[in-house]
């Protein structure tokens, strides 16, 4: 996930950019949006597999769950030293690159039985991600003409609720019906397709003028910048903790057989969500962050209080996938907005930190769900939110502020 491009600031529009076309490339950004479907797949696919994948590689649940901890350590790891190293090259040339590395670890997971070589394979994963995730929202930004520059990035984002409405559940159900390696399979499949949509469709754009940097450290001092990237690790935290081990939760509900369904519920509710927050971000920033908080926080009190009702469960899911749904667009805005003109900055402080936190919630969540079992996930995620609610109700002239920009929130 999760950040705009880390290079400098796109080059004012000319009458021979495509940022100065009155419509959106479509083809370009679903090309974009795919490639975003990939990322965030590959990322998450294990959370509705684990059962199935721990079995055949002869470890427990708790350690297959680190599949996607070693992902987002591959992310966050590599992320601002690879894009750093990369800056010069032309960004369609880095973009396939990535991609193609997703198409490498994806085969290399769908294949291995070793526990040791298919976590090699996921961390090369999140380093092509790492990648990806420091060229898209730039790259999209840079397709779109300054007054649709919101929509060609809610387009592009698109992939992230899709991968989990449609993603997660339809490798959940390929998974069980035949075999997890297929579902991997899939996705190098998949990656190949795009791999040609994008070298057929997306236009080229320079990297980085040599010797220039974007300052990393300095960020920090912006006003708003501190509070957001705070927010984002701890909500991120509190959420992986939970989506890591759904399948796991789900299987101690006696409701394992229904994880796909469950998932799609969640999916179904994210892509409501970001549809909505797509279309209010501008003026309600502030609003829209604290109620996504809200939503997820009721969410975890049904997943702790009323497991016992599969009905209530479903709630719990939509409600989570309601609140969920558009918080990476929230958080890279606010993150980009106070961090001005050093908001490249800001967006690679970001991308770092949500790897941090996604890393993160994968040992905690195995830790917890081995030490306090599987009710200590839900409650986990209501205590991390109430310094969620605090830092964003408390930054409201910098960060999440009440008015930004000449519009009320």
């Amino acid at each position: 996930m999760r950040t705009a491009e880390l290079t400098s600031p796109s080059p004012s529009p000319t009458p021979t950019t495509p940022a100065t076309a009155q419509k959106l490339p479509l083809l370009a950004l679903l090309a974009l949006a795919t490639a975003v479907f990939i990322t965030s797949l590959t990322e998450t696919l294990p959370a509705g597999l684990l059962p199935a994948m721990s079995g055949d590689l002869g470890v427990s649940e708790s350690a297959t769950g680190q599949t996607i901890t070693v992902y987002a350590i591959g992310t966050f790891l590599t992320a601002i030293p690879l894009t750093a190293a990369t800056a010069g090259w032309r960004r369609k040339r880095l973009l396939l690159t990535s991609m193609a590395g997703f198409a490498v670890a994806n085969t290399v997971t769908a294949v291995s039985s070793d526990y040791a070589l298919t976590m090699v394979a996921r961390a090369v994963a999140g380093v092509a991600a790492g990648l990806a995730w420091a060229l898209l929202v730039g790259y999209a930004r840079r397709m779109a003409p300054a007054r649709l520059e919101g929509k060609a990035i809610a387009i592009a984002m698109a992939g992230i609720p899709v991968a989990l409405s449609l993603g997660v559940p339809a490798g959940t159900f390929l998974g069980k019906a035949l075999g997890w390696r297929v579902a991997f399979l899939a996705m190098t499949a998949l990656t190949v397709v795009v791999l040609g949509w994008i070298a057929a469709a997306v236009p080229d754009h320079p990297g980085q003028a040599r010797g220039a940097r974007t300052p990393m450290l300095g960020v920090l001092k912006v006003p708003g910048v501190t509070p957001a990237l705070f927010v984002t690790t701890v909500f991120v935290l509190a959420h992986t903790i939970l989506y890591a081990y759904i399948a796991t939760f789900l299987d101690h509900l006696g409701m394992g057989g229904s994880a796909d369904l469950v998932l799609l519920t969640f999916g179904i509710a994210s892509l409501v969500s970001i549809w909505f927050v797509g279309a209010h971000i501008h003026r309600r920033l502030r609003a829209l962050t604290i109620a996504s908080a809200l939503l997820v926080a009721v969410a975890a009190a049904l997943f702790a209080v009323f497991s016992d009702s599969p009905a209530l469960v479903y709630a719990a899911a939509a409600l989570w996938g309601l609140g969920w749904g558009g918080v990476p667009t929230l958080l890279q805005t606010a993150a980009g907005e106070a961090g001005g003109e050093s908001a490249d900055a800001a967006q690679a402080m970001l991308v770092t930190l949500w790897n941090v936190a996604m890393a993160g919630g994968g040992v905690v969540g195995g830790l917890l769900l081995d030490g306090l079992g599987h009710l200590s996930l839900p409650w986990s995620v209501l205590l991390l939110l109430v310094p969620v609610f605090a830092v964003v109700i408390g930054a409201r002239v910098h960060g999440f502020p009440a008015r930004r920009a000449g519009r009320t929130s």
